[in-house]
């Protein structure tokens, strides 16, 4: 089983774009890079011309020996099964961040065959530009590939209830019949997350052990990496940070400290570590904002910061909590001080706005949960993983601010509660949507 993703809107887009560039799709491992091309390519070309660098280094040569896109194609030509034929043929370069010269022949592809659609995936392909990869600014067009989304989950699991989702158009409470649905669909997301293998796993037969296999050989996977793509002194550094993120978020005060990482731990030791993960995709790096004013980045206290991964279900696994805890009433939104239930909406929240939320600090009387910036202004997101809550530290923000709207995401229902708009946790992905109705 595949999941279908809501991507496939941008690539069509990026398909009938004039002039067309080159297009580069970026994300961790394993969440569905090359199926998304491959599958788009079969849908909307005759044809599809796949080549990875990883599993064919031999194909490395044809971008060393010349730049000459007409040459390249022509090599590449007699690897498969009929002729490139640009108008016709989607041409899938896979794991280009292996092959710095063919990451710099996109240029001259984008200026001397634009009509060929040329589509490449990276997985480490930010670790590879961090360090000075030579990359043809402006002569490409960049798409981002992030887990599966609970919205995207939903519409494969049942259809009827996404169907439902989508039909909200104003801001009022979900039925019960729905609400108590939409719950249990979002406690069995919060046990996969959102690699496809684990969500077609979890849609197809909800076997918890598989899930965990699955999970597990990812995380591995990571490890991996660690070691094949890290220079040697920084591999031990980068593990022990890895491993101590559950533990990070696990903290009242979720704000980073190199000395969980290790004892003794300093900064300026695990900083290259730290940015490693970051350019890596596998971690989000939230700055803490003095001030919730625009633009958001020249109020960052670049010292104070949080860490959440990409994915919550990989938070999960690598917290070792139990998908057993599904049938625990919301212990899978409350466990570890609801520090995947923030990881979820942080997930949520980067993939509708604009650059990654910021979170808000006023010494020890309030901390605001995240900001985000929408329609230029900042808008303040509180989140709590139960239904029994207070919101001192957002009724202080609003004091102190006066913001037009704030969000709560909690288990309560849909509902605007004097200009702070409640949604609940499984409608995070409609944010947007809400706010305009606002």
């Amino acid at each position: 089983m595949q999941i279908r993703r809501n991507l496939f809107q941008q690539l069509r887009d990026w398909k009938e774009s004039f002039p067309r560039k080159p297009l580069v799709l970026q994300g961790p491992r394993q969440v569905g890079k090359t199926w998304i091309l491959k599958e788009f390519g079969h849908e909307y070309f005759d044809q599809v011309a796949y080549f990875n660098f990883e599993k064919q280094p031999e194909i490395k040569q044809f971008f060393q020996v010349t730049k000459d896109p007409h040459r390249i194609i022509g090599n590449l030509s007699f690897l498969v099964d009929s002729p490139i034929v640009p108008g016709k043929t989607l041409v899938i370069l896979d794991e280009i961040q292996e092959c710095t010269d063919a990451l710099n022949s996109l240029k001259y592809f984008c200026e001397e065959m634009p009509d060929l659609a040329i589509a490449s995936a990276g997985s480490l392909l930010g670790v590879a530009l961090s360090r000075g990869v030579s990359f043809p600014v402006g002569k490409v067009d960049f798409l981002d590939v992030s887990p599966v989304t609970f919205s995207e989950f939903l519409s494969e699991s049942d259809l009827n209830l996404f169907r439902y989702v989508e039909s909200i158009d104003r801001i009022e409470p979900i039925p019960d019949i729905f609400y108590n649905a939409l719950h249990e669909k979002l406690k069995m997301y919060f046990i996969s997350g959102g690699m496809p293998e684990a969500v077609a796993s979890m849609i197809e037969n909800q076997n918890s052990d598989r899930i965990q296999q699955i999970l597990q050989s990812i995380i591995r996977s990571y490890q991996l990496d660690f070691s094949k793509y890290v220079d040697n002194k920084d591999i031990q550094k980068i593990n022990y940070i890895w491993s101590s993120l559950p533990s990070q978020l696990a903290r009242e005060n979720r704000k980073f400290l190199y000395q969980t990482v290790k004892e003794g731990a300093r900064a300026r030791e695990y900083e290259n570590a730290l940015q490693w993960l970051i350019n890596s995709g596998l971690v989000l790096r939230v700055y803490c904002s003095t001030k919730p004013g625009l633009p958001v980045t020249s109020y960052d206290d670049l010292t104070a910061f949080k860490i959440y991964l990409f994915d919550v279900g990989i938070l999960r696994r690598m917290s070792q909590l139990n998908p057993l805890a599904v049938t625990e009433g919301n212990r899978l939104f409350t466990e570890f001080k609801g520090a995947l239930t923030e990881n979820f909406i942080l997930q949520c929240l980067c993939n509708q706005f604009e650059g990654i939320p910021r979170y808000w600090k006023s010494g020890n009387k309030a901390e605001v949960d995240f900001l985000v910036s929408y329609e230029n202004t900042i808008i303040p997101v509180e989140v709590k993983s139960d239904e029994n809550f207070r919101s001192k530290s957002l009724t202080f923000y609003r004091k102190q601010y006066s913001p037009a709207v704030g969000l709560r995401f909690s288990l309560k229902n849909l509902k605007n509660e004097g200009g702070v708009v409640n949604i609940p946790l499984f409608l995070a992905d409609y944010t947007r949507k809400i706010l305009s109705m606002v």
